[in-house]
């Protein structure tokens, strides 16, 4: 509780500190000299109702100083000296004095301190950046507050008589000109005192300008292009792919992820990786700038996976250099991977490659690591292994297998060849949806047969959640196996769309005919929200505007149906 508080406080002296300053900019251009009434000026009433504040916490941090007498030397007690009585005075004698109220100004020295209790600094350079700049602009607005002062008084020594009428942005502008040496002679110090103060300010702010802007350039310049944080926008999920970040591993992952037989992928891709990617890679990555995000960074540093917001995403993919010369390395590479993110944030799905199979047990010794919860570890040489042993079996299996695996787009070829029926068959993958709940209480070989004769689907299998509610894949059960609620299925199709049929379908639309289509609508149990929820189950729309029922999904019109073929 203590703390919060501390930083609230701090925070508030110098937003008050700011607001301060900035009533002296407006008030500069007024004269050095008026005459003010306290009730009248509202400026001056805000200014005297921060520096009451000013005040007090000068008396509470006098207080809890260790040493009184240092305490006097402080930067912001000496700025209290000669900001806070002048303007009690002023309000005691109607008279307002700009006075030395520009060293206000040097709380902005703080800045970089403020910004770290704020917890918005936490890199060094970045702290270093806004130390240099705190500082630089400081100095500057300090100094041109005293060059006004003098140029608008004049020299004691001289009564006041050789002062000049500048504006405080005009000193700002002098000064300026004078720390880069360039002095242009437009605007000059007449007062003695004035052009005593420049030659000193010459020498140091010219040497301060010197070191200042060039550090300032380069950690500007010095910055990272992908340095940035991924801004996540509500509604829409993204995943963290990190790893092996090459031309050839990302255009391979994006080609099937990104696959236009999909669903409307809704899902941003953000890569991670500790190396900038080369011109063809970025050139990749533009793309696709609308789903996918590149940051530089690695996932063995928390503050990077902070900047990619892991603890949001769907899921964390670790891609493997299938080119490794050393595999075991490799391995060991993306456990730590896995290690570290997990450290992070515990819950998230993570998805990683292996090269070997036995490195895959050393994934059971992270305790955060999950199977039930998602993750998973993918081994290529198991896959292969398993791929050439299958084959023995059945013959010609891998092969069918690998061209389910890969997304492939249908190239139609209008002679009726084998190929034609080879390539409608490579054009078909697997994919998931959820099973309509007309399905509830069949059996599997049913619901096999409807989504085969009714919807020209092919159900391989489905998610089965047992009493105790533990999952199990189930690869063509028999009629002991009812469907239940929300049962996930495993369809072979050609693309996303169409199994979208199996979530649309209702047992209204077993006996559907053209006259009756619009009343059987009434009757189903999953309203079409829309035009492209009836593409789902095949509706298509005429071109004079009516709803074609000729679908694709189901056989039984009077006209000869419109049959989309899905052969494996």
């Amino acid at each position: 509780m203590k703390e919060p508080i501390i930083t609230l406080s701090v925070v508030l002296v110098f937003a008050l500190s700011i607001g301060a300053l900035g009533i002296y900019f407006i008030d500069s251009s007024d004269p050095i000299e008026s005459c003010q009434n306290f009730y009248e000026d509202f400026t001056l009433q805000i200014d005297m109702a921060f520096n009451v504040f000013f005040l007090l916490y000068f008396g509470l941090r006098f207080i809890a100083a260790n040493d009184k007498l240092w305490f006097w030397l402080e930067v912001n007690s000496v700025v209290d000296f000669f900001t806070v009585p002048p303007v009690f005075v002023s309000v005691y004698l109607n008279r307002s004095w700009l006075g030395l109220r520009f060293l206000r100004a040097l709380r902005l020295i703080q800045f970089s301190e403020i910004l770290q209790f704020l917890n918005i600094l936490k890199t060094s350079n970045s702290i270093k950046l806004v130390n240099l700049c705190s500082i630089f602009i400081s100095t500057w607005l300090t100094a041109a507050g005293f060059i006004h002062l003098v140029e608008n008084s004049g020299d004691p020594w001289e009564n006041f008589q050789n002062s000049q009428s500048l504006s405080y942005w005009e000193c700002v502008y002098l000064l300026m000109v004078t720390m880069s040496t360039v002095g242009y002679g437009d605007v000059y110090a007449k007062t003695t005192l004035g052009r005593l103060f420049m030659v000193f300010f010459i020498l140091g702010g010219l040497a301060m300008f010197a070191s200042y802007v060039p550090e300032i350039i380069e950690l500007i310049g010095n910055r990272k292009k992908y340095g940035g944080s991924y801004s996540a926008v509500n509604g829409r999920k993204h995943i963290v792919v990190c790893g092996h970040i090459t031309l050839e591993s990302v255009s391979n992952f994006l080609k099937d992820f990104l696959h236009k037989d999909r669903d409307d992928v809704n899902v941003e891709i953000v890569f991670l990786h500790n190396i900038s990617p080369n011109l063809e890679l970025e050139a990749l990555f533009k793309r696709h700038f609308t789903q996918v995000e590149f940051y530089q960074g690695s996932v063995l540093n928390p503050h990077d996976l902070a900047r990619v917001k892991i603890e949001s995403a769907d899921a964390c993919l670790i891609l493997a250099n299938k080119y490794c010369p050393d595999p075991d390395a490799e391995d060991a590479s993306n456990i730590m991977r896995v290690i570290s993110i997990k450290n992070y944030h515990p819950k998230i799905r993570i998805i990683t490659q292996m090269l070997q199979y036995h490195n895959k047990a050393h994934l059971l010794n992270i305790p955060s690591w999950n199977w039930k919860d998602g993750d998973d570890a993918i081994c290529l040489a198991e896959l292969k292994a398993g791929f050439i042993a299958q084959s023995c079996l059945a013959q010609g299996l891998s092969t069918m297998l690998a061209n389910l695996f890969s997304m492939r787009s249908y190239i139609k070829i209008e002679e009726d060849t084998w190929q034609k029926y080879y390539l409608e068959g490579v054009a078909n993958e697997m994919y998931t949806e959820y099973l309509s709940n007309a399905f509830i209480g069949l059996s599997f070989p049913m619901v096999c047969e409807l989504c085969y004769v009714k919807l020209k689907l092919l159900l391989i299998a489905i998610e089965y959640k047992s009493e105790q509610r533990e999952s199990s894949i189930l690869i063509n059960p028999g009629n002991h196996v009812r469907m239940q609620e929300g049962t996930l299925g495993f369809f072979i199709a050609s693309d996303a769309k169409e199994v979208k049929r199996a979530f649309f379908y209702c047992k209204s639309f077993r006996e559907l005919s053209r006259a009756s289509f619009f009343l059987d609508m009434r009757r189903c149990k999953v309203p079409l929200a829309s035009e492209s929820d009836a593409g789902f189950l095949g509706f298509r729309r005429k071109p004079s505007g009516k709803m074609d029922t000729r679908s694709a999904g189901f056989g039984v019109w009077s006209e000869p149906a419109s049959v989309h073929s899905t052969a494996v």
